[in-house]
């Protein structure tokens, strides 16, 4: 943390603290002076009031593991919850969609859909995936310098979410486009809405209602249709919100973590040599992608019950925010946390979460990290920026909007 600033002046509600990428300096202090660190609102906090922050590895564990103590729905006479730190609303965000959900209902809808995303089922996927990935990275030269973030790191993504949903390719760019803007923060504030989140938001419910209407008509054999028509009852609003998520989620966070794992080798050309001379590290290069990345910055619970953690007490109803990206550089967990190895094993990030909520799409998004990195690496003997990476500016993910970069080929 910058010299002179303390606690008082910690505010992980203004936007403007993330914009050029995650604050860790802040985090570093808070695992060392403050690790379970009740944050007090302040003019920026959404729905007023204030919420307890984890920031060490061993206590975002402990609650993520912990279903029962700390929900993904709500708590105590709240009346709302979700995972976000502003209270989202039960019956329509909370409790309805896949990452909202508590047990057993998550774990009921989850069974359903995890066979479209088991080994088995990406091994179909990987030789499809393999060739529109050749076809991105040899794309990448035809255009020179280029915004790598554009040209790759979002297509790939949005390209194998779509074959997950069963989404028409041609559809995917609107698709994108309208999940970007609701998630964007570049208009308004948390907890707000602007004109352009609205009508995306409408945009992709008009969409998706079509094309859950056809999934129910024809089926399929995609991820979707397996929700559809599955044995448990499955409500309008439940699949709906489940097209959203996968949506957004699949097209999101895998994107920005490519795109931070190349800044991180283009720093260090050393590691890229390493990679390009003995492949076999690429398993544990892309575990260090993930940690270094740390794309979704945080979790929000809501304490059902009174509870301590971490030496504090918290009360049935307090938000509690788990930072997974402070836990990610928790020096009692990582040697040198801020030094990126290709090497480092053994490696317990926690970028996929813990628990019953760990990320259903974490095999994905490996696979699609592994193929990007082993086609760049065939490809290009170097590549190095081409101007300054421009960040999202949200406390929730870490995103990349624009990293222009120019390669050499082989």
């Amino acid at each position: 943390m910058p010299e002179g600033v303390g606690l008082a002046d910690v505010d992980l509600t203004d936007l403007d603290r993330f914009a050029a990428g995650f604050p860790h300096e802040v985090f570093t202090r808070l695992r060392r002076e403050a690790p379970v660190w009740f944050h007090p609102p302040t003019a920026h906090t959404p729905d007023g009031e204030g919420f307890w922050v984890v920031s060490r590895h061993a206590d975002a564990l402990a609650a993520a593991g912990d279903g029962e103590a700390f929900s993904s729905e709500g708590g105590g006479e709240r009346a709302a919850g979700g995972t976000l730190i502003e209270d989202l609303p039960a019956g329509f965000a909370a409790g309805v969609l896949l990452n909202m959900m508590d047990d057993p209902r998550h774990q009921q809808i989850r069974r359903v859909v995890t066979p479209s995303v088991s080994a088995r089922a990406l091994a179909r996927m990987e030789p499809e995936l393999r060739a529109r990935t050749d076809g991105l990275v040899g794309a990448m030269a035809d255009a020179g310098e280029c915004d790598f973030v554009g040209v790759v790191a979002t297509e790939l993504p949005l390209q194998a979410t779509a074959q997950l949903l069963g989404v028409p390719q041609a559809d995917r760019h609107d698709l994108f486009r309208w999940a970007t803007a609701t998630l964007d923060y570049d208009d308004r504030d948390l907890g707000e809405h602007s004109a352009k989140t609205q009508e995306a938001a409408a945009s992709m419910r008009e969409y998706g209602l079509r094309l859950l209407e056809q999934k129910r008509r024809e089926g399929g054999d995609d991820i979707l249709s397996a929700v559809a028509h599955a044995e448990i009852a499955v409500t309008d609003l439940e699949l709906e919100m489940f097209f959203n998520l996968l949506m957004a989620a699949g097209s999101e966070t895998t994107r920005n973590t490519i795109a931070v794992g190349l800044t991180a080798l283009m720093d260090r050309p050393e590691q890229w040599r390493a990679l390009q001379a003995d492949r076999s590290l690429l398993p544990s290069a892309t575990e260090e992608i993930l940690r270094w990345a740390s794309s979704t910055t945080y979790n929000r619970r809501t304490a059902t019950r009174d509870v301590e953690l971490g030496g504090h007490a918290i009360a049935a109803g307090d938000k509690v925010t788990l930072w997974w990206a402070s836990a990610n550089r928790d020096e009692d967990v990582f040697d040198d946390p801020f030094e990126f190895d290709i090497r480092r094993d053994p490696n317990p990030h926690v970028t996929f979460g813990h628990g019953s909520h760990f990320c259903l799409g974490a095999n994905l998004a490996r696979l699609e990290i592994r193929l990007v990195f082993d086609a760049l690496l065939d490809t290009y003997a170097s590549i190095e920026p081409a101007g300054p990476i421009e960040w999202t500016r949200s406390n929730k993910h870490s995103g990349v909007r624009r990293m222009p970069v120019r390669a050499v080929r082989r």
